[in-house]
């Protein structure tokens, strides 16, 4: 075979590499980039442990490719001859004590983005006393359960007490979210059923809905925009379809439509009886 195999392996390498390097401009990387800061962020620890697998995955393609190409240098008389080794310490102890340190190096580094992401006490105390909504997943949709635009919060035991009793001047809506722009807002995650997970890949928010826990799930956008929400978790036969939208929008706009949200659901679709003459 000579050089065959060397010239496979290398080629395959070299053939991944390219494709890593134009993936980003043919739009074959992320869904668009990050519109939220928590997005930037995660996309940030994203890059740096592919550098530190490209660089890992170039090395030890290199020592491959030489043994490749030595090995078939060699001629049939020094082929018979072999060659017994019971390995080498020294190089074991590097290519255990290396890799550990990396992956300690990255579990620290990325402590303060998993924390701001999920631990409570890290997150937005305004967003925390007046949740945006209760999202309750199920076999095929996304629920979304408001309090009315008028109602306030005063203290966590009043939000609790929410999530357990449905308010009679609750607001509701299917697959449909508005959230202001440029503010952090919370939703309390739950399943009715199975397994589902909130995902809004623009905005890198991903979290499993888990049957019988309510989850604190928090996210904000930079810009106004309606954003694509799925379950990225195998749900059922029906598992694809379960798709919705987030939309940031200005404070204005985002009171304007729970009102209107309001207003509809009262509806009764019967039309108001014009009034008599005298009574007018």
């Amino acid at each position: 075979m000579g050089r065959f195999w060397f010239y496979f392996f290398m080629s395959a390498a070299v053939a991944m590499v390219v494709t890593f390097a134009v993936a980003p401009a043919n739009n074959w990387w992320f869904p668009g980039a990050a519109l939220s800061p928590l997005g930037k962020r995660i996309d940030d620890l994203f890059y740096l442990i592919l550098v530190i697998t490209g660089v890992t995955f170039v090395g030890t393609t290199i020592a491959l490719g030489y043994v490749l190409w030595t090995g078939s240098s060699v001629s049939r008389q020094e082929q018979s001859k072999s060659w017994f080794s019971h390995g080498n310490h020294n190089l074991e102890v590097i290519w255990s004590i290396v890799p550990a340190g990396i992956l300690l190096f990255i579990s620290l580094y990325q402590m303060d983005v998993w924390a701001a992401f999920r631990v409570k006490s890290t997150f937005d105390a305004e967003a925390v006393l007046q949740p945006l909504a209760e999202v309750t997943a199920r076999q095929f949709e996304w629920r979304l359960r408001l309090p009315a635009p008028s109602r306030k919060f005063k203290s966590q035991k009043e939000v609790q007490e929410w999530l357990k009793h449905p308010a009679p001047d609750d607001v509701y809506s299917v697959n449909d979210l508005h959230f202001p722009t440029g503010k952090r807002v919370l939703i309390h995650l739950k399943s009715e059923d199975v397994l589902h997970s909130f995902f809004i890949p623009k905005l890198r928010v991903k979290q499993d809905a888990v049957p019988g826990l309510v989850i604190p799930v928090w996210f904000e956008a930079d810009k106004s925009g309606a954003y694509e929400l799925v379950c990225a978790e195998l749900c059922g036969w029906g598992h694809y379809k379960m798709k919705g939208q987030v939309v940031a929008q200005p404070e204005v706009e985002y009171q304007a439509y729970l009102k209107q949200l309001q207003i509809n659901q009262s509806d009764d679709g019967v039309p108001d009886a014009p009034m008599a003459e005298g009574a007018k």
